[in-house]
């Protein structure tokens, strides 16, 4: 484009300088040996400029001429190059879809046609080549190779890493990635691994080191980079819970600063602040983490924020949380539990059968079967409440890659993936159509509810001890020794020497049957139970 601007300038100017030539018409004279020689201006302008391009277009064609035998050779050599580049390509793509004949065919030419020091891709395709045919102790020495050329080092090195992770050598994959976390930072592969590997070992300050060193040099992001940050400090205020509950609490708290809603932080800065006896602080936290997304575990945190406290005491804190966020499943669930424990069953099942109505899940149906256990007893109720939590959905919990949790952890103990449990219902990438003759409802669970039957003095739960009871009063009753008998009459002693009849098989059997209270009245040492 610039040399097109210029041109065009130039051709003005010759334009402009020869129309002004012609506005201003005269004769140019020049005495050479005596001779005079005249002609007009513009003819001479003319002569001059035409003997100038001549001169250029002469100087061009020698310049050539001299250069010629370069230029041949410099064409056959681009030649050969791009036949080099097109094979490499050939074969780079070849190793991609697997086809190892191929690939190693191409690398084999692109060897030939380019030189091997000047185009590392070659190395490159060869261990991709060795790879595919299985050839790895091949591909390593190729790619231990590349990590002594600074250009190819760390190609070099995440080959070694993948191997070492192909292998299970995790050691070898750490200090791998380490050392390519080292010479560059800003390799996304090398800087996760290397944090991931550093978390493991419980290195969280060196870990915190590597992520400032990706932030600064815009690797990750800025939201992405707080929130691992976060995670981080979190976990290295739960490891000084114990010992150092000034320390956890001043890292949980800073985990606040940077995600605000990250509750695992805000339940450890609570329980440092309990066990500095920062009562006030620690409620303030678990208060505002409660209107930001109510958790059960915040809310158990809160309840039990003092160990002295009545059941009573309990049920005004979890009544404190409900005002906050009212109509919340997680704030109804809570009061019904802590009424269950100061024995309000009015109340618990009240909020249960509330909680359950607005999703109905497996917590809520459970609650109500711990309700009816400690109300009524009736095994007919429990199971029903059981059965409709059986076929209710899951509670949310703490899941990472499959696995389920209790609680919250900072790696996934499945990958190692760092920041990897996420609070949601377990297995829900399985979405089963439901039908709504199979919708759970809390309003029909209530209208299939066996009744309550009349109450028995112990309930099935200690069925065992009666058995017990009835198994010692037989024994005692066949230790008791048993009063003189009477005179036989003279048919007893008639039937009494006459010979018992015995069966074929051997004697009577030891199990004398069932008693008949008809014919013999029960004794009066037995004890009744009924």
């Amino acid at each position: 484009m610039v040399r097109l601007v210029i041109f065009a300038l130039l051709v003005l100017a010759l334009g402009y300088g020869f129309s002004w030539l012609a506005d201003r018409p005269g004769d140019l004279s020049l005495i050479w040996e005596g001779q005079l020689y005249q002609t007009r201006l513009i003819v001479a302008a003319s002569a001059l400029i035409a003997l100038i391009a001549a001169v250029m277009v002469l100087w061009w064609l020698l310049r050539t001429l001299w250069l010629s035998p370069y230029s041949v050779t410099r064409y056959f050599r681009a030649r050969k190059r791009d036949r080099g580049y097109q094979a490499l390509s050939t074969g780079l793509i070849a190793a991609g879809a697997g086809n190892a004949v191929m690939a190693r065919k191409m690398a084999a030419r692109s060897r030939g046609l380019i030189r091997a020091d000047q185009e590392p891709l070659i190395a490159l395709l060869e261990a991709q080549a060795a790879l595919i045919e299985g050839r790895h102790d091949e591909a390593r020495a190729k790619f231990e190779a590349m990590t002594n050329d600074p250009e190819t080092r760390e190609l070099g090195l995440r080959g070694l890493y993948l191997e070492a992770k192909r292998l299970g050598a995790s050691e070898a994959a750490r200090q791998y990635a380490e050392k390519a976390a080292d010479n560059a930072p800003y390799l996304p592969w090398a800087a996760q691994a290397t944090l991931e590997y550093r978390s493991q070992a419980g290195r969280w300050d060196d870990a915190m080191r590597l992520l400032e060193q990706q932030k600064a040099g815009r690797v990750i992001e800025r939201a992405e980079a707080d929130r691992l940050r976060a995670v981080l400090l979190t976990a290295r205020a739960t490891e000084k819970l114990e010992n150092d509950p000034a320390g956890a609490r001043d890292d949980a708290t800073h985990a606040l600063k940077l995600a605000a809603d990250f509750e695992p932080a805000a339940i450890i800065a609570a329980k440092a602040l309990f066990r500095e006896d920062k009562l006030r602080k620690a409620a303030s936290i678990l208060e505002q983490a409660w209107k930001s997304a109510p958790h059960p575990d915040i809310g158990r945190t809160y309840v039990r924020a003092r160990s002295g406290d009545s059941a009573a005491d309990r049920l005004k804190r979890a009544e404190r949380l409900e005002g906050m966020r009212p109509n919340n499943v997680e704030s109804l669930l809570l009061v019904a539990q802590t009424a269950l424990d100061t024995q309000d069953f009015a109340k618990a099942r009240a909020k249960a059968e509330a909680a359950a109505r607005i999703e109905p899940r497996e917590a809520a149906f459970l609650l109500l079967a711990d309700i009816e256990e400690a109300e009524t007893g009736d095994q007919g109720r429990i199971r029903h409440w059981l059965a409709q939590a059986l076929k209710a959905p899951r509670d949310p919990a703490w899941v990472a890659d499959g696995f389920v949790s209790d609680k919250w952890l900072p790696l996934s103990p499945v990958t190692g993936r760092l920041d990897a449990f996420v609070w949601k219902a377990p297995f829900d990438h399985v979405d089963k159509a439901v039908d709504e003759s199979t919708t759970i409802s809390i309003d029909s669970a209530l209208k299939t509810l066996p009744p309550v039957r009349e109450a028995r003095s112990e309930s099935l739960a200690s069925d065992h001890r009666i058995i017990e009871l009835e198994r010692a009063a037989t024994i005692a009753e066949a230790a008791r020794p048993s009063p003189k008998p009477p005179a036989p009459s003279k048919q007893a002693a008639e039937a009494a020497t006459s010979p018992e009849p015995r069966p074929f098989f051997g004697g009577l059997p030891d199990d004398p049957g069932v008693r008949n209270p008809a014919a013999e009245p029960e004794p009066k040492t037995r004890l009744r139970l009924f």
